[in-house]
């Protein structure tokens, strides 16, 4: 999300980019997950950037799905509630991480959220920063109570995790992140969650259709590429930032010189000199990952 030096919605930019990637990369796109900082905005924000984000995606024949991120159930229904009624009907879900749910927590939250909003889908996203990782037994479970509960979202690059999703929770879709995504692909139907692969539109559709015919030895090169890439950005930056979404700007800001890097305070972004280290050693070592 772009933010101004004084931390207001820097509107203009941000819809420039929904534009860019509608146009460019993919109809499916979503706001507020955690590189989105959904977690950090304010209600007020979160209402402002869900009109923009719907008239954009609106105006390219989109498919928007809206983030839910809180430590209150209510916050999320709230949240929820209030983008259904802008005409939003795809949701991302985490569960709240003040506390690792239990077993009748997790299958209370999904249960307040997902058959509250019947005539909407939601995706989770499944993260450590939660305190708990909902397992492919449980994703089965979950699918077969709630329907409308209709895909995954997964930073793992283990095989072992994702041949696991894929054998258990056959009625979900899941989205795996690029190392992750080139072994998923060889075992079945997955869909890519990108990340790096923003960087270059054509390359991460490239990636994309190698997962389509199982290119064993595309995908493998993708994926070797792909963890070259985190490699830079964590010698790089890994010291000044933990969050996810100073990794994301920053794939925004190769696009866009005008795309600022700064997070949501009190979280520390990356600075404008670590921005340029990185895209020069990216370009030497991966250049098909940049823009041409």
């Amino acid at each position: 999300m772009p933010w101004k030096e004084d931390f207001s919605f820097a509107e203009d930019i941000f819809r420039r980019s929904v534009r860019l990637l509608a146009e460019n990369l993919t109809p499916d796109l979503y706001v507020f997950g955690t590189a989105g900082e959904g977690y950090a905005v304010t209600d007020a924000q979160f209402a402002q950037v869900c009109r923009a984000f719907w008239a954009e995606t609106h105006r390219a024949g989109a498919r928007p799905m809206v983030g839910a991120i809180s430590l209150s159930l209510g916050t999320i229904i709230e949240r929820i509630a209030g983008a259904r009624d802008m005409g939003f009907r795809r949701f991302q879900i985490s569960l709240p991480s003040w506390g690792a749910l239990n077993d009748t927590e997790l299958r209370r939250f999904f249960a307040e959220v997902c058959g509250r909003f019947t005539d909407c889908e939601f995706l989770h996203y499944n993260l450590l920063r939660t305190k708990r990782l909902v397992t492919a037994a449980e994703y089965a479970e979950l699918a077969a109570r709630h329907p409308n509960l209709v895909a995954t979202k997964h930073g793992t690059d283990s095989p072992a995790m994702v041949e696991t999703l894929l054998r258990q929770a056959t009625g979900l879709t899941h989205f795996i992140t690029e190392k992750g995504f080139a072994h998923a692909a060889l075992l079945g139907s997955c869909g890519l969650l990108i990340s790096v692969g923003s960087m270059n539109f054509a390359t991460g559709q490239a990636l994309f259709a190698a997962g389509g015919r199982q290119d064993a030895a595309a995908l493998a090169r993708f994926a070797a590429e792909a963890s070259t890439i985190v490699e830079i950005l964590l010698k790089h930056a890994q010291s000044v930032t933990h969050m996810d979404g100073a990794y994301d700007k920053l794939f925004c800001r190769v696009h866009d010189p005008d795309f600022p890097l700064r997070l949501l305070p009190p979280y520390s972004a990356i600075t404008d000199s670590m921005f340029e280290s990185i895209a020069r050693e990216i370009g030497k070592r991966t250049p098909s990952w940049l823009p041409n």
